[in-house]
């Protein structure tokens, strides 16, 4: 197939006459309950609150990830990583022993820091073509468990109960939900290569030199160090500024389908919404308790939002445990469907643009779809075998 070749299409077709039709939907709704002015102005000022707090925190995680990152592989500790996880990370995810330090990054910062490793080719060269672009599922398995995980612990004198246990299982649960999303997305790119006419690299094709030694920089120790960190710095420079268009677009839409109202009404501030998505999650609730256990049809609403910004979702909890509506296993599936699912509506386009590889963005939605019911009726289930 002919990368350069141009597609064309009639200037007038049918899907012109569609793209108008369901844009003018969509905005003529929101306006419908917003207001037209209120509208606009919420999603510039998301968009531009977006960019300021939160596209600019990612881009300075990913510096400093980028930084680690690159010191790690320059001193050999990514080449000792990838030596003896191996055995571990192989049969559970298909992926290299170096794919560990992506767990720990994303899961002490957010999801986009898998970029970083990805871009670095001291860490990429032990990586298969078809294994990249699973690298965007396994970061967004374990994005922001950090903050996650402390938040929910924190949640305990609220509750008056300790919530340590059902965050741990939360963790597993996010960790069982991560194999399948990584493995549904292997068995897909490795489909998609051989339908695209792209070779598969095998397994037996590893050059044990590449494995049993590294290449490193010139120089002294010193400098050494100042050239991994300036170089794995400008990495992490680039992957931010690569990932502002999905954020901000992507991640507005979702947070104004996400959230409601402010507490004076709409007033076109940021972050203001039609609730949308909690609404739905509230109608599918008799598919749902069955499976996360939840007390509360309100409950639907945290993974729901999760998809938007997990962020957004962990602001659910208080007023849940004041209303009553949640108990620990929510807690634990909560966790675990939290992490799993941080924001990866809005993360995932971007992140699989930066990789190269934005044809496959579908493919890694469903397979972290799985992926994240997976880690909630896993941590459900575990929940009830150990504490219940």
């Amino acid at each position: 197939m002919n990368k350069n070749k141009q597609l064309k299409k009639k200037a007038v077709s049918l899907e012109g006459f569609v793209c108008i039709f369901l844009i003018g939907l969509v905005f003529y709704t929101l306006a419908h309950k917003m207001g037209g002015i209120n509208m606009i102005n919420t999603l510039i000022k998301t968009a531009h609150d977006l960019l300021i707090n939160t596209v600019f925190f990612i881009m300075g995680v990913a510096v400093l990830a980028g930084a680690f990152a690159s010191i790690l592989s320059e001193f050999g500790v990514i080449a000792m990583i990838n030596k003896f996880l191996s055995p571990l990370m192989k049969p559970l995810y298909k992926l290299p022993g170096a794919a560990a330090i992506g767990i720990l990054t994303t899961y002490i910062s957010d999801n986009p820091a898998i970029l970083s490793l990805s871009a670095d080719k001291g860490i990429k060269k032990y990586f298969k073509n078809y294994q990249l672009p699973a690298l965007t599922n396994l970061g967004t398995s374990f994005g922001m468990g950090f903050i996650v995980s402390a938040f929910m612990i924190a949640q305990s004198t609220l509750l008056n109960k300790s919530l340590v246990i059902p965050v741990i299982i939360g963790n597993v649960g996010a960790f069982i939900g991560s194999i399948v999303s990584v493995n549904l997305m292997i068995h897909f790119t490795k489909k998609t290569f051989k339908n695209i006419n792209i070779e598969i690299e095998k397994d037996e094709s590893i050059d044990l030199e590449v494995i049993n030694y590294r290449e490193i920089r010139e120089g002294n120790a010193i400098e050494r160090l100042l050239d991994a960190i300036l170089e794995g710095g400008k990495m992490g420079v680039k992957m931010g500024m690569d990932i502002i268009p999905g954020v901000l677009i992507i991640c507005s839409l979702v947070l104004m389908l996400t959230n409601g109202p402010g507490p004076h009404g709409y007033s076109g501030a940021a972050y203001e919404g039609v609730q949308v998505l909690p609404y739905i999650g509230e109608k599918l609730g008799f598919i749902l308790k069955p499976l996360f256990g939840f007390t509360s049809a309100k409950a639907i609403a945290f993974p729901i939002t999760s998809l938007g910004a997990v962020g957004a979702a962990l602001g659910l909890v208080p007023q849940f445990i004041k209303e009553g509506s949640i108990t620990p296993r929510e807690i634990a599936v909560f966790t675990s469907m939290g992490m799993t699912w941080s924001g990866y509506l809005s993360t995932h386009v971007a992140m699989m643009d930066s990789l190269g590889y934005r044809k496959l963005t579908g493919k890694a939605i469903l397979s972290h779809t799985f992926g994240g019911l997976a880690a909630g009726i896993a941590a459900n289930l575990i929940y009830t075998i150990f504490i219940s």
